[in-house]
């Protein structure tokens, strides 16, 4: 059996993020692994209610980044740990790297203080393979159908900081991290996408 093996996806609104983590579930299971599709907020009956609560209600950026936070080490425990160590695949649509971007980068929290909080809370687990959906704010932000949640609705400077900071994450970490440009048709990513696993995975 394979070693666990832990998938996140990031990127900026209207990425596609989702639509690709169910095409990989499918990939990896036609070649017989036994896979965990996750999100985050959202992955736990209390992360359910962190997210409603998130996307819903102001608050102060330091508030936030906690929530996600606590939301990440309910997921953690519950879900990602467990499922690793049963030697299954974790495709998480959002994970730590989204609270640096978001938070950190577009609202302007410290880096070392949200590192190290998230250290703490998730007892170090970092993905395998972190797959980053590039995309321009505009254009994601396009694509978002319906009524914009609370940080959908954040303006596009707002946004703008968000994008850098995913890339400067992903330079900052090029052997975990693949940058997807995600302005082509699903096809292309998808297969870029697959590329990036058989790399580190195999398959």
């Amino acid at each position: 059996m394979k070693k666990g093996f832990f998938l996140s996806l990031e990127g900026p609104e209207g990425a596609g993020k989702t639509t690709l983590a169910h095409r990989l579930a499918g990939w990896f299971r036609e070649r017989g692994a036994e896979v965990v599709v996750t999100r985050e907020p959202g992955g736990t009956p209390v992360g359910q209610r962190v997210r409603e609560l998130l996307l819903s209600t102001p608050m102060e950026a330091e508030t936030e980044f906690l929530l996600y936070l606590a939301d990440r080490a309910e997921h953690t425990r519950r879900v990602i740990r467990p499922a690793l160590l049963a030697g299954r695949v974790v495709i998480s649509d959002r994970w730590a790297d989204s609270s640096f971007a978001y938070q950190g980068y577009g609202r302007g929290l410290s880096l070392a203080w949200m590192r190290a909080a998230t250290e703490g809370a998730t007892g170090g687990l970092v993905p395998d393979l972190t797959l980053l959906l590039d995309l321009e704010p505009e254009v994601g932000l396009a694509r978002v159908r319906g009524e914009r949640d609370r940080l959908e609705a954040e303006d596009l400077a707002f946004h703008q900081r968000v994008r850098e900071g995913y890339l400067a994450l992903a330079a900052a970490e090029p052997e975990r991290f693949a940058v997807i440009p995600a302005n082509r048709d699903p096809e292309r990513v998808f297969r870029s996408a697959v590329k990036a696993v058989k790399r580190r995975w195999g398959g």
